[in-house]
Order: structure tokens, then sequence, then C-alpha cells
């Protein structure tokens, strides 16, 4: 055998072991030894305070199913994309090479949205159930990306109804200088404004700000009689603890899309109660479902679950209940039924897919940090408005 001929040969395995590597996984029949499912969440960084709270709701849907789909173990491997895009990127296109059937997460919806173009271009199902941009879930968006969570819009819309409820004239406004957070204050700000709601102010604290004294001195001094809170995680957690240093919410009222959460709560302390908030989930929720759920959390974590726990556990249970009703190793057939499937037992109540954006359909839910008694924790969420799904989403249009 002649040097070129022997060169041709080993360039012919050499560029099918790569193409093998590179290709789309979405047709792949074999049964595996696993179901792998790859994790991307926040486990450091500005939402890091949120991230093992989804890991531990993804356990517990896991675990109920006896740890098996479709008649094989599953492999949940995590990784941690620090709340930053580039990250996220990195540890999706890792976990996908690894062999991953899905992708899970992100928290943040910048990771989210970054990751989005990685599960689309490989054709991987790719399962989001807590950023809430509305650019995740658009008419003629990704084919293989779910949203089984809240979206922005409908997050805004309790927030501004709760606005009005309350009578609140003047609202000054505290909004992370982050994308998803700029562009749900400008439809808050331009809808309050034609409800005869003033604007006093606004600031756009950087992501993962840490000084907010000079922000709450102005709101302190303003006459505005209501604080709206475009933050979340670890950014509303040094603000409310930072306002309360100087009684803030004693003549202002505080709230926001999603201010809080048990979770968030217990990190401020008492500062917290009184603040209102748009919530995801809740463990008080009564259905035999998150009964259930509820149930199995304080067992194996000895603890109440919070938002993002419930709302990880809720949105994996439907995925991989759906999966398993394929009975395919088919990923084309697990997209196209989630993408028309419904859940009757959501931990929240029902559920449905809606086709033509891959955003679930559901009732939204509005609470207030208040005193706890056991269980409970010393500072919770109660519950104390329930949206239907009529007033929260419009048509999907194309």
């Amino acid at each position: 055998m002649d040097k070129f001929t022997t060169w041709f040969k080993k360039s012919v395995v050499v560029v099918a072991i790569t193409t093998v590597g590179l290709a789309p996984l979405g047709h792949a029949q074999t049964k595996p030894d696993k179901f792998k499912i790859g994790g991307v969440i926040s486990l450091s960084g500005p939402y890091g305070l949120l991230g093992e709270d989804m890991r531990k709701g993804v356990q517990i849907a896991i675990d109920e199913r006896g740890g098996k789909v479709l008649g094989v173990p599953i492999d949940m491997a995590w990784e941690d994309d620090e709340t930053k895009p580039q990250p996220a990127v990195q540890k999706a296109t890792k976990l996908i090479s690894e062999g991953s059937h899905m992708i899970f997460g992100a928290l943040s919806s910048a990771s989210t949205l970054a990751i989005m173009n990685i599960t689309k271009q490989r054709k991987i199902p790719h399962l989001i159930t807590i950023s809430a941009d509305d650019k995740i879930t658009v008419p003629g968006g990704s084919r293989y990306a779910f949203r089984t969570s809240n979206n922005l819009d409908m997050e805004n819309r309790m927030a501004l109804v709760y606005a009005q409820e309350k009578g609140l004239k003047k609202i000054y406004a505290v909004t992370a200088d982050y994308q998803a957070t700029r562009d749900g204050w400008e439809w808050v700000k331009k809808e309050a404004t034609q409800k005869g709601i003033k604007i006093v102010g606004e600031d756009f604290p950087a992501f993962g700000n840490r000084d907010y004294s000079s922000i709450v001195d102005k709101i302190a001094k303003s006459d505005a009689d209501g604080v709206i809170l475009m933050l979340t995680g670890s950014d509303v957690v040094t603000f409310l603890k930072q306002a309360g240093q100087v009684n803030l919410s004693k003549g202002k009222v505080v709230f926001g899309p999603v201010a809080a959460d048990e979770t968030m709560a217990a990190a401020v302390g008492p500062t917290s109660l009184g603040v209102n908030t748009g919530l995801r989930y809740h463990y008080s929720i009564d259905n035999a479902a998150n009964r259930k759920f509820v149930e199995a959390y304080q067992k194996k974590f000895g603890a109440l679950p919070p938002m993002a726990a419930g709302e990880a556990y809720d949105g994996m249970s439907w995925w991989l209940d759906t999966v398993e009703k394929t009975g395919s190793w088919d990923k084309e057939k697990w997209v196209d039924a989630f993408a028309n499937s419904t859940r009757e037992n959501s931990v929240e109540g029902k559920k449905t897919m809606r086709a033509c954006d891959h955003q679930a359909l559901q009732v939204g839910f509005w609470g207030e940090v208040v005193q706890g008694t056991a269980p409970a924790p010393a500072l919770t969420m109660k519950i104390t408005k329930v949206f239907p799904e009529s007033k929260l989403f419009t048509a999907c249009k194309s």
C-alpha cells in the first residue's frame, strides 16, 4: 500500500469521526444505556441563590420515576454558568458533545437565549423552567425550546394591576441594567403612564450591583408612594437589605414582577416583610399534585420547596412524562409531542403548551412576604391573588 493510499484512508476515518461528533442528534433510534440530561444553571453569580433550588426540584422529578425513563436510568449532569452567557454556551456545548439527549436551563434569560442558539442548531430539545424574557418564546422561534413557567409579560401585567388596585399615584423604578428587565420596564412605564400613574424616578444599576445606597437615598427623598423593583436574585436581596437600613418601606409600597420568594426573603430578613410580588410557584397551592411534591421535597431535603424548585420539578416532570408516552428514542417525536401537550396535574393547576410559540399557558399568582408560622419558614409568601390565563396572555402573532 503506497503512502498516499494510507494517508487517504486515515483522513477518511478522521473526517467520519469528526462528522459523527458534530452531527445533530435528532433522529437517534437506538436505545442507549442511559437517558442523559445536561443541566446548565447558576450556582454562582447574581442568580446563584436560586440554582441549587432548581437542582433539588429536578431531583424530585427524577426520583419519583424511580430514576428511569423509557426503561433506562436517567443520567443528570450539572454545570455552573456563573450567570453569564459565554460560560453557559461553553457548558451547554460540552454537555451536548458528551451525548446529552436534552438540555435543561439556564436560569438567567441572557444565558438561556445564548444556549437556544446551540440547541436549535444541534436539534437538541431544550427545557426552560425559570427564564422569563419574552424573546425566548416567540412565534417562529426555536422548534426545540420550551418554557413551562411564566414569561415576563404576564408578570408585568400582574404588577401593573397591583399598582392600580393599590391606588398608587407615583412610582419610582429600580431596574437592573439587563435587557429583559429594561424591556419589561419600558412596557410597564408606558402602560402605567397611560393609566395616570406618574413615574417620578428611574435608575438602572448594573447587573450584580453591590451598592444601592445612593439610589435608596433618592427614593427616600422622593414623593413616590410606590417602588417597583425590576430585580431578582442577589440584586433584590442587596437592594432590600440596604433599603431596610432607612426603613424605606415604611412610607412606600415595595413591589415587583418577581421581587421575592422564600429563598430571597430568608436572605434579606425581616426587611422583606410587606414586599409584594409575582409568584411562579408556591408550596401552599392546594391540589393533589402539589401536595405530593411538597411531601416528597420535605422528606428528601427537610424543608418546604421554594419557587425555583417547584418550577424546575413541574417542567421536568412534564417533559419526562411526555417522552415516556412517545415510547420512542426519536427526539423529533418528543418535540412534536411536547408542542401539543397539556399537563392536567401540574403543581400549579392545568398548563397547556402553546404550539405557536412553545409557551405554557397557565394561571398567575401574586403574593406578599408575611410572617410565617410553623411548619412554614419564619418569612413566607402568602398568595393574595390568582390571575386567570385569559388576563395574562395575548394571542400569538405571526
